[in-house]
């Protein structure tokens, strides 16, 4: 977990390891799979998947617009970075819409 930890401290200094200890074990063997593991803000239904999976379903957000508004913002936030990791783009999703503490 410290790997997953080490990214997200990049962006949040003081990120909350209970939280992605939380994120890491809600996408399990996911994390397995490079690709999986990584998020693409170039497709489209890869923003869909984040969406629909993580923001409403996950995080209980009812508002898809609002969704695709945070998760374009972390897109721009992470564009430096060639290969998203899941856990941190999650983590970044989660702490814009105020719901760490929901995890």
């Amino acid at each position: 977990m410290s790997e997953y930890l080490g990214d997200v401290q990049r962006y949040d200094a003081g990120a909350d390891a209970g939280a992605v200890d939380k994120i890491v074990k809600h996408l399990g063997i996911a994390l397995r799979s490079r690709d999986a593991s990584l998020v693409s803000c170039t497709d489209p239904s890869e923003l869909d998947r984040v969406r629909e999976s993580w923001c409403m379903k996950k995080l209980g957000a009812s508002d898809a617009a609002a969704c695709d508004s945070v998760i374009a913002g972390v897109c721009e936030t992470m564009s430096g970075d060639r290969n998203k990791q899941r856990v941190t783009f999650y983590y970044l999703v989660a702490k814009q819409m105020g719901k760490l503490g929901d995890l």
